[in-house]
């Protein structure tokens, strides 16, 4: 490409993605000289906020830190201080955690593929436009969100920032009658899941392999959620408290947000990561279906996220299902805590990938420091290498509209929740 000419592009609101940030990228004699995801909203500070709180107060902060993804932050945390305090949760509040996972899981995956990403591969500027000749898929997508926040009010009390959630269970248990009500809602929903496998599966995605290093944890018998090692397809197999010896985060100029990297070098969290490394846990039920739609995982195309997120969200209303089918109430809905002083991990699956915590406490249970590493900013680099594999693949002699519309479906493709970690975008092409 000779085309010297210094084009600035600039898009000041864009929405279809959580948080605030830009894209700047140069272009100098056909390649991409330059290119920075800028994340540029102020760092929110929630693990300054929990210094010297109670432990019991950390499940309802840290549910705070997103609206979309509360769970994922109460379990983390919940996980890592039952490890100081010695607890092990099994039996109705471990399954009851799970089930309160699979309608986070619903939410925010049927939000994504409907509102967020399906206009991208549709042709359409927002979900608005595109519900005028999709109001089916558009409907679609707000039932299983709305079932997806159902599940989490039983639990938690509502279904944003829920209140449910204490260290060592929960706060209530709920009766019978409603966990049956809810029970016959997702048998109802399960054919509009299982449709949206085939749907996702049918979109006219890029064709775009690429070669990523996946990390996901790994149960020896479930598909993960709460528990599991660490891995990746590159062979990392370890415990969740060993995180520091393989993964570094670090600070760049352009961004508020910290990157991270696994042994050095870019790496994906997320649904894509976690059935490339999982999907011979997932239940037969699901499999058959995956290999009815000619999908086949492990995939190396990005795009084949958002088909991984239907699979999911089929896979967490079959597994809320199977734990509520036979529902009943326990003895008391959590296990005693006794606090005690030391440090702990939590590493639970967000929808969005791993979120890892790391909890050190004195001899009364309160917070003398805090760590929390959120999917998002582990994804950063990772979008960043995808958008320069993307781009130069796609075409950069294209116009500046095309590069746009390419850069910023790449990266909503992770669906990134930059509050969490960018309302986006604004991108400035130079051409040199």
């Amino acid at each position: 490409m000779t085309d010297s000419r210094e084009v600035h592009i600039n898009v000041p609101v864009m929405a279809r993605v959580e948080g605030g940030g830009a894209l700047a990228l140069t272009i100098r004699d056909g390649r991409i000289d330059m290119l920075k995801l800028q994340i540029f909203e102020p760092p929110r500070l929630f693990e300054k906020f929990l210094e010297e709180r109670n432990y019991e107060e950390v499940p309802d902060i840290v549910a705070r830190i997103c609206g979309i993804c509360p769970v994922a932050y109460q379990m983390s945390a919940v996980h890592a201080l039952e490890s100081v305090f010695g607890i092990s949760i099994d039996g109705w509040v471990r399954d009851m955690r799970r089930v309160l996972y699979c309608g986070e899981w619903i939410e925010s995956h049927a939000l994504h593929i409907h509102l967020l990403a399906a206009p991208d591969f549709l042709g359409f500027p927002n979900a608005i436009a595109m519900a005028e000749q999709h109001a089916d898929i558009v409907r679609r997508g707000l039932r299983l969100q709305a079932l997806g926040n159902r599940l989490m009010h039983l639990f938690g009390g509502r279904s944003v920032h829920p209140v449910g959630v204490r260290v060592g269970g929960f706060h209530h248990a709920p009766s019978p009658e409603e966990v049956a009500t809810v029970v016959h809602e997702l048998r109802a929903a399960l054919p509009e899941a299982e449709a949206l496998v085939y749907w996702t599966a049918s979109l006219d995605l890029p064709d775009d392999e690429q070669s990523f290093t996946c990390v996901a944890l790994r149960h020896p018998g479930e598909y993960p959620m709460n528990e599991g090692r660490l891995v990746s397809s590159g062979g990392l197999d370890i415990d969740i408290e060993n995180f520091d010896s393989h993964f570094a985060e670090l600070h760049v100029r352009h961004s508020t947000a910290l990157h991270a990297l696994l042994d050095g070098r870019p790496y994906l969290v997320g649904p894509l990561a976690r059935i490339n490394l999982n999907c011979d846990r997932l239940p037969e039920s699901v499999r058959r279906v995956i290999a009815a739609t000619g999908v086949r995982f492990p995939s190396g195309n990005m795009f084949h996220s958002v088909i991984a997120r239907a699979v999911e969200v089929f896979y967490a209303l079959l597994e809320a299902i199977r734990l509520l089918e036979n529902y009943a109430l326990p003895k008391r809905p959590f296990v005693p805590v006794t606090p005690r002083a030391g440090s702990g991990t939590g590493c639970t699956e967000a929808p969005r990938g791993i979120l890892w915590h790391r909890y050190t406490l004195n001899g009364e249970g309160f917070i003398q420091s805090a760590r929390i590493v959120p999917p998002t900013s582990q994804n950063q680099a990772r979008i960043e290498e995808d958008l320069r594999v993307s781009l130069e693949s796609y075409g950069l002699d294209r116009n500046e509209q095309e590069l746009r519309l390419r850069g910023e479906t790449v990266i909503r493709n992770y669906d990134p929740c930059i509050s969490c970690s960018t309302h986006f975008l604004r991108i400035r092409v130079d051409r040199q």
